[in-house]
């Protein structure tokens, strides 16, 4: 067994559930390693997000409407 401590009750459509249990054994894992992996994933995602929101955040803003008219004003739209 692996080292993961905290337990958790977690419902799957049956096919998504099938579908851990194959990867689960084509991979000699768990499918609480697959799952505890993919959270990983999305959790480094994030904060990949966040870090390029912190470096974007001295850009100017501009509304939706301003850039609408600028869109019509160069022919874009």
């Amino acid at each position: 067994m692996s080292s993961l401590s905290k337990r958790s009750t977690v419902y799957f459509a049956p096919a998504i559930h099938q579908a851990l249990k194959l990867r689960a054994a084509a991979t000699d894992s768990s499918v609480s390693e697959i799952i505890d992996e993919a959270v990983r994933l999305l959790i480094a995602e994030d904060q990949q997000d966040l870090a390029a929101i912190a470096d974007r955040v001295a850009e100017p803003e501009i509304s939706y409407e301003a850039l609408l008219n600028d869109l019509k004003a160069h022919g874009k739209i």
